[in-house]
Order: C-alpha cells, then sequence, then structure tokens
C-alpha cells in the first residue's frame, strides 16, 4: 500500500492507513499527499457526525499506536512496529536520563517530561495544573511539550472529552499525556535501541520512499530532521 491507495471514508480505513502505512500524518504538509487531509472524504472532514477529529482517540487505544507533533509540528499517527525506530533516530540513541546527564536537556524539558513520566496518563490541563504553567508561573509548556513529542520522549495516549449534566461528550477532545515506554510497554522498550539510530533513519527513509512514490527525497530527509 501507499498514499496513493488510500481513500478515508470511515474509521476502518484510517486504522489501516496506519496498520499498513505506518506513517500518517493528520494534516497537509511540505510533502503532497503525506496527509489524512488530501486522502479523506470531503464530507467527513468536518461534519455532524464522526469523523477523523474524532476517531483520533479510538484509534490510538485500539491500534496503540502513536500519536503526537512528531513532523513539522504537525501531529501524526506511527504506528507500533515503526515507533521504536523513529524514537531511536530522534532520541540519537539516547534514554532521556541520559541525555540530560550528557547536558542536552534544557532544565525546562527535564521539569516536564519529570512530570509526565510520574503522573503519566495525564491530561495536559492538569499537567499544566500540577507544573503550575499559568500567567504568573512556569512558561513555555506548548514548546516544551512540542519539542519532547518531536524527540520521541512524549507521545498523546489518549484524547478524553468533558461531559455535560446530562452525560453527554462535548468540545474537543483533551490530549492525554504519556511516554512510550509507560504507553507501549516492553515491545517498545525492548525494541527502542536495538539498531543505530543511523541503521533506524535509513529503515524510516527507504520506507517512505515506499509508500510515497514521486515524493523529493530532500524533502522527504528534511521532514525526517
Amino acid at each position: 500500500m501507499t498514499f496513493n491507495d488510500i481513500y478515508i471514508r470511515n474509521i476502518d480505513d484510517l486504522k489501516t492507513a496506519v496498520e499498513e502505512l505506518g506513517f500518517v500524518p493528520f494534516f497537509e504538509n511540505s510533502i503532497p499527499g503525506f496527509s489524512i487531509e488530501e486522502h479523506v472524504d470531503p464530507r467527513i472532514w468536518f461534519s455532524n457526525e464522526d469523523g477523523p477529529w474524532e476517531w483520533k482517540g479510538p484509534v490510538i487505544s485500539e491500534l496503540g499506536c502513536a500519536y503526537g507533533k512528531f513532523f513539522e509540528k504537525k501531529a501524526a499517527y506511527i504506528s507500533p512496529k515503526w515507533f521504536p525506530d523513529f524514537a531511536n533516530y530522534r532520541r540519537d540513541g539516547y534514554d532521556f536520563d541520559a541525555r540530560y546527564e550528557d547536558g542536552l536537556v534544557y532544565i525546562g524539558d527535564k521539569r516536564l517530561y519529570d512530570l509526565i513520566d510520574s503522573n503519566a496518563p495525564i491530561l495536559s490541563k492538569h499537567l499544566k495544573q500540577i507544573g503550575n504553567y499559568r500567567k504568573a508561573g512556569n512558561k513555555g509548556f506548548d514548546t516544551i511539550i512540542n519539542r519532547l513529542q518531536a524527540q520521541g520522549y512524549v507521545l498523546i495516549s489518549d484524547f478524553k472529552y468533558m461531559i455535560d449534566k446530562n452525560g453527554n461528550e462535548y468540545g474537543w477532545g483533551v490530549a492525554e499525556y504519556s511516554t512510550p515506554e509507560q504507553f507501549m510497554g516492553e515491545e517498545f522498550i525492548s525494541n527502542v535501541y536495538k539498531r543505530t539510530p543511523e541503521e533506524s533513519y535509513t529503515r524510516i527513509f527507504e520506507h517512505l520512499r515506499k509508500i510515497l512514490p514521486g515524493a523529493d527525497e530532500q524533502a522527504i530527509h528534511k521532514m525526517l530532521k
């Protein structure tokens, strides 16, 4: 299967795309055709019925896949098969503590990572409360959480909806954060560092070339970096 083959009409189409393609960005990006947005039935992109926006939590839960701002600060799904290589490459082979010990982590990043690691899974609004990310408190929540996702240390493990007095869900789903180690468990832990970061990069690059026929190779390299 390539991105040329997919057309998303329902949640099963989306799950199949994530399982078979491995890397599925949500929004249009610098590589033409590499997104759900460009391959979804326009009637369900924004409608009164459940669509890709509402399917995010169920897809994450049912597939056990990673979801987060992994490419160009935009959200994407990455399957359990491919996320260990992605995290290994983006982490440059470091677990978080080793990265910190080598002086490669901002203190604000460590503070937020430790909060997530100690409380996962945790909703973003609760994370901001316990971390004092508010007007008179700590700054930079969005920048840090995006960086931790891009580096492969944090992911979104679900989306939770608020419940009204009648028991009905409303509003946009609230992101729930976790670490890959806690969300994916031993399957991730035992595979994330089994290759060199360079080997992981090459595997991902060659796979993206296959699922994105005709894509500019430099554009793929740029997106991965």
